[in-house]
């Protein structure tokens, strides 16, 4: 970032909101120690619990080091398999986001593409595409991603494990796109009918020009808040998934599929292999709806 838009930044009321907040300072301080540890699990980490060669099970079922026979060798305790609960839920962390982030992504890319020509273009078009719209609110969207996630598995029963985490990610993408199309489609409704728009059209501006730099722009401030918000709800989807036993490969478990394998031993005492990885998936939720709500209301003048 330049000096002169640093400057801005600290000059906009976005800036001063932000400073004036102490949920969003101590939410966006999770979420960025989070976000920390997910990209650089390697030198975070004490250990690499995927690797198998350095997996002992004679150390499984291991408390945390606090209570009674656990060691410091494992600050968090260790899973039936002998993995170091804080690696497992660093490096669980890191899919649960890479797997939200690239879904979101992929909602956003649909949706604001759909909903831009269907306020745009209006007529049947705008028609065809609400409808759809209509019918995907119909269907709960965790029931939408289990079926793409089954038909995809059913397709690609060898798959790869690349292709695996794309059909996951299309199959928590696709039920998320309705509610940015629907968004953008109706500030694109009230921008279209705008002077600078009309200026446009008689200069004889491209009606995909007119879309691209002058109404985009325009109508993506709802879309950035609902994104934010959208992330928390992308990442508890896929560990629901992984719940389930239908996310992510069993190779490479997120935190849902953690919070799965401690499920079993929940009630035999060894509460620590479910309670941290459910602890890191609520704070890295939660602290990501606080700044998205945040950044709902810095964004709108009413609320300033």
């Amino acid at each position: 970032m330049s000096i002169g838009a640093w400057s801005r930044l600290r000059d906009s009321d976005v800036w001063h909101s932000f400073r004036g907040s102490p949920v969003a300072i101590v939410a966006a301080a999770i979420a960025f120690a989070c976000l920390f540890c997910a990209l650089f699990a390697e030198v975070v980490a004490p250990h690499d619990p995927f690797d198998l060669a350095t997996l002992e099970l004679a150390d499984s079922r291991l408390p945390p080091a606090w209570v009674d026979e656990g060691r410091a060798k494992y600050p968090l305790g260790t899973d039936d398999q002998g993995r170091d609960i804080l690696s497992a839920v660093i490096y669980g962390a890191r899919i649960s986001l890479a797997v939200g982030v690239a879904s979101v992504l992929l909602s956003v890319a649909i949706g604001v593409t759909l909903g831009l020509v269907s306020g745009f273009v209006g007529g049947r078009t705008d028609a065809f595409i609400m409808r759809i719209c209509d019918v995907m609110l119909s269907f709960p969207s965790i029931l939408v991603a289990l079926l793409i996630d089954g038909v995809g598995r059913a397709l690609f029963p060898d798959a790869h494990e690349t292709l695996a985490f794309g059909v996951l990610i299309l199959a928590i993408a696709l039920p998320g796109w309705v509610q940015y199309a629907r968004t953008v489609r109706g500030s694109t409704l009230v921008e279209r009918n705008k002077e600078y728009v009309q200026a446009a059209r008689v200069i004889g501006v491209s009606p995909l020009r007119i879309m691209r730099k002058h109404v985009l722009p325009n109508v993506l401030g709802p879309v950035l808040v609902l994104s934010t918000i959208q992330v928390a709800q992308a990442i508890i989807i896929e560990a629901t998934l992984s719940f389930l036993g239908v996310g992510v490969p069993p190779t490479s478990p997120s935190l849902g599929t953690l919070i799965r394998i401690g499920n079993d031993f929940l009630f035999s005492g060894e509460w620590w292999i479910t309670i941290f990885p459910g602890a890191m998936l609520v704070m890295i939720a939660l602290s990501v709806n606080l700044l998205g709500d945040w950044l709902r209301d810095a964004l709108n003048p009413r609320l300033r």
